[in-house]
């Protein structure tokens, strides 16, 4: 059986360069997703989130493969982040923050095929969100990104680079920040995260 691997499918999305600023084209892609507010350093229910998020594509996962025969690499966490005013996302409280947690998904998953996984994760006492997830499709389209190596907390001074950077290209910043989480925070020093920083623009 063939696995199918949204990275390697997709590779400019997921292995930016650490140096320099990269503009791709993100294609029209399906998501797992739980819209939440406040600090994700405190915040239980985006614990709770990451968990149901993970419930939930495990359960489509395994579905998939008995059901079809169709099976796929299991993707990181993903969140679109933002502020009521730009400046607010540089000043560290991201006790104001906005974000949707999403998980990659696949096109195989439609909608009967969620509803089931949701059905099934609830019954088990699993998914804390499970209600409160929604699988949807999100068009990015052009984005500047960079692959980010550090802890969370200082992430604000390269993000001021890319925002500039796509300035200085003639652009203006649209959508979402997205960030890209490939490190797990559990056995990972905060210095060595792997995190990709991306923000779609659009012609001035």
């Amino acid at each position: 059986m063939e696995k199918i691997d949204l990275r390697k499918q997709y590779k400019d999305l997921y292995t930016p360069s650490k140096k320099e600023f990269s503009l791709i084209e993100v294609p029209h892609l399906q998501y797992l997703m739980i819209e939440g507010h406040g600090d994700p350093h405190t915040l239980k229910a985006y614990r709770q989130a990451i968990q149901t998020l993970y419930d939930l594509t495990y359960t489509l996962k395994f579905g998939l493969k008995k059901s079809q025969g169709i099976d796929y690499t299991v993707m990181g966490l993903e969140g679109l982040w933002w502020n009521v005013r730009y400046e607010q996302f540089f000043d560290g409280k991201k006790g104001r923050m906005t974000l949707d947690c999403r998980d990659p998904a696949t096109g195989f998953h439609h909608p009967e095929l969620f509803e089931a996984a949701r059905r099934e994760v609830i019954a088990k006492g699993k998914g804390p969100l499970a209600k409160e997830t929604r699988p949807e499709y999100y068009d990015e389209g052009l984005s500047a990104q960079i692959m980010y190596i550090g802890a969370y907390d200082d992430e604000p001074p390269t993000i001021a680079r890319m925002h500039a950077f796509i300035q200085e290209h003639g652009y203006v910043r649209s959508g979402k920040h997205h960030k890209i989480y490939l490190s797990d925070v559990r056995r990972v020093p905060p210095e060595k995260n792997r995190t990709i920083l991306r923000q779609p623009f659009k012609k001035a």
